[in-house]
């Protein structure tokens, strides 16, 4: 049994954007101090932590120094070098462990482990290189999607290969690197289930969440959608096994294809809290936030029941363009609760925050999101 990390002590987070500000949040309401890392200042997260220290994580001695001032350290983003997690482990726990982040950063390393565990994938090929990208679409056949190995997120670093004509193209497109090709899901839905592991293997879930997407960015979750209960359990099922089989201490998200026929494959892993179970924040007992911090802390888990049904939407910054948004009228709707995550810049496709409405279900919840956000734009 590990050691409790209780309030009053430091919680080191590697990254700081608008999860780890979340999460932030979350420890300090408890009672914990907050420190961030990252390569930027006046971060989301660095705003509401007690300290923002900045640097590049591939500055070792860097993170050494920062993980010798708090008592563990998590993470708010994948795309942390394996090396900075195993620089900190040498002087505090490092939750999830740095195993865990070197398979889920990069898409090889993450679709052999859930192959070679049992786990259902699409149909997928390694590219290392242009020359065995030519032979892996013949294998596969086509249409297929072709993703960098590493550092892919929101739709990027990938292409739809069509046919043998398009290679060339794909290949320049995502960069002309260490890629994975996987065959293409004509899938029924994409969904999600965010889960939690302690330290002594407990495990908690928030059940299933419907995810929308517009131009490869999440748009629009729904929790509890309408579902067969059969593929609700199963869903679950499948992360709790992913989450013991990687050993997870702390919150991960299991992305899925739902196809037609009702199977289940993974998409993709997220070792951290997720986007699309930010609606928890408001709509839970339980926070996938305060999980996160309670799991990496040792102590129990919490309840994750729902409040009331309730819908996220995503803010991005193509909401800024025509000037600020008008919140007085989103915030009109009384059942509508607003994060906004203090960046700096609103650029296209930048997630700047979101908002969580609520109804007497999910659907109605996700229409009276959307309106608020409608709202935004007349003026």
């Amino acid at each position: 049994m590990s050691r409790p990390i209780l309030p009053g002590a430091t919680v080191g987070v590697l990254g700081s954007g608008q999860l780890g500000r979340m999460f932030a949040i979350a420890a300090r309401r408890m009672g914990y101090r907050v420190h961030t890392f990252s390569p930027g200042d006046d971060t989301p997260m660095g705003q509401v932590a007690d300290r923002e220290a900045v640097g590049d994580y591939s500055d070792l001695a860097a993170v050494a120094e920062f993980a010798s001032r708090v008592d563990v350290v998590t993470f708010e983003f994948e795309n942390v070098p394996h090396e900075a997690a195993l620089a900190a482990a040498e002087y505090v726990p490092v939750r999830p462990d740095g195993r865990v982040l070197h398979i889920a950063q990069h898409r090889q390393r993450e679709k052999d482990f859930l192959a070679d565990a049992g786990f259902p994938t699409a149909p997928f090929e390694h590219v290392p290189d242009r020359a065995a990208l030519g032979a892996a679409v013949e294998r596969l056949g086509t249409p297929c999607v072709l993703k960098t190995a590493g550092f892919g997120y929101d739709g990027k670093g990938q292409a739809v290969i069509r046919n043998s004509a398009e290679i060339d193209q794909a290949w320049q497109s995502i960069g002309a690197g260490e890629a994975v090709l996987e065959g293409f899901i004509d899938f029924e839905r994409e969904i999600s289930v965010v889960a939690a592991r302690g330290c002594d293997g407990a495990f908690a879930h928030f059940g299933v969440t419907e995810n929308r997407h517009a131009d490869h960015i999440l748009d629009v979750s729904i929790p509890d959608p309408d579902l067969d209960p059969a593929i609700v359990e199963r869903a679950v099922e499948i992360a709790h096994g992913v989450l013991d089989a990687l050993d997870v201490v702390g919150v991960l998200c299991v992305e899925f294809f739902l196809c037609r026929d009702g199977s289940l494959l993974i998409n993709e892993l997220a070792p951290r809290p997720h986007n699309s179970g930010h609606f928890s924040f408001d709509a839970c007992i339980t926070s996938q936030f305060e999980q996160q911090l309670r799991a990496v802390c040792a102590l129990p888990l919490g309840d994750t029941q729902r409040l009331r049904p309730s819908a996220m939407v995503n803010l991005l910054g193509d909401l800024w363009e025509q000037g600020m948004p008008d919140w007085r009228a989103a915030l009109a709707d009384p059942a509508l609760k607003l994060h906004l995550y203090g960046k700096s810049e609103a650029r296209p496709g930048r997630k700047m925050g979101h908002m969580v409405a609520f109804d007497d279900d999910g659907e109605q919840a996700a229409r009276r999101a959307i309106a608020a956000r409608d709202a935004l734009l007349r003026r």
